[in-house]
Parts: C-alpha cells; sequence; structure tokens
C-alpha cells in the first residue's frame, strides 16, 4: 500500500534507479502517476506492503518498501520500473553512468573517460558522487552522497589523493 516515503521507517528498503537524461515535468508525472498505482498494489505473497517511491534530482527514481520483499516481488517492481522508462524514453538499468554533483547540478560520466575528465580537473577525490549501491533508507539518507575519494571510484585517483 502507497504511503508518503517520509513515512517509512529508516530500515525500509530502497532501489536507486538512475537515468542518464534529466527528467521533465512530464516525465516526473508519468513516473509519479505510475509509481502510486503500483505501490498501492504492491504486495507480498498476497500480502500488501507498505510502499513509497521518491524522485529527487531529476535523474533518480528511488523504490521503497517496509516489508521483507520476496523475488516475485521485487520482479514485479524491475517490471514497472523498466515499463515507465520506456514510456518515458530513458534507460534506467545503464550502468555506465557514474553520477556526480557539481555546482548542484548531476554530472554524469561514462565509465571509459572517468579518467581523462579526472586529469581535465572535472572531478576530483572530494566530488559528491551517488551511490546509487545503498540499499536502506537511512543509508541512503548517511551514505547516498559522498565524496568520490571514499567510494569504489578511488581505483581512479592517483594514490596520495585517496581519501582514508
Amino acid at each position: 500500500m502507497y504511503i508518503p516515503f517520509e513515512s517509512l521507517p529508516s530500515h525500509s528498503r530502497v532501489w536507486i534507479y538512475q537515468s542518464g537524461k534529466k527528467f521533465t515535468q512530464a516525465d516526473i508525472d508519468t513516473i509519479s502517476k505510475a509509481l502510486v498505482s503500483f505501490t498501492q498494489s504492491w504486495s507480498v505473497h498476497g500480502q500488501p506492503m507498505d510502499a513509497s517511491f521518491d524522485i529527487r534530482h531529476d535523474h533518480f527514481i528511488i523504490l521503497a518498501v517496509n516489508d521483507q520483499a520476496s523475488g516475485c516481488s521485487i520482479d514485479s517492481s524491475v517490471r514497472t520500473i523498466k515499463e515507465i522508462g520506456t514510456s518515458i524514453g530513458a534507460d534506467l538499468f545503464d550502468r555506465t553512468q557514474v553520477a556526480f554533483r557539481v555546482k548542484d547540478e548531476v554530472l554524469l560520466l561514462k565509465l571509459a573517460e572517468l579518467k581523462q575528465k579526472f586529469e581535465e580537473g572535472i572531478w576530483h577525490e572530494q566530488t559528491p558522487t551517488f551511490n546509487n549501491l545503498v540499499d536502506t533508507k537511512a543509508a541512503l539518507a548517511d551514505n547516498w552522497v559522498v565524496a568520490a575519494g571514499t567510494t569504489w571510484l578511488k581505483r581512479y585517483l592517483p594514490k596520495e589523493t585517496v581519501s582514508r
């Protein structure tokens, strides 16, 4: 059953889907309508789950549930997200781009260009990056946006710049 995102407890499970394109207001309306409908009926083994979503920075969809989602219920959410992506013309499963926050904007860089963009000074070890692997609402609040040098991105940094 749909509930407001802020009403979910901190231990709620989250999944983050990143878009390579910036969402328009029409996209946000389409996403919201589809996810309200989906979360109102999302269930596990026939039992409704407290669920919600949030759209942030015009690039991220955060789906959340305060119950034990099973394989089948997770599969249904993935199908819904794929359908949403198709309807708005966005690939929400492209893992070849890294999102950074630069001057309050989302900057997406392809994995293949990270080293070059580092050398050009586009990003550095302190540049905020979005860690889309967080899996709880608490982790989303505390560890979603972190310094690049504290993540797997440190492999692209010269050793003397890596944050500890």
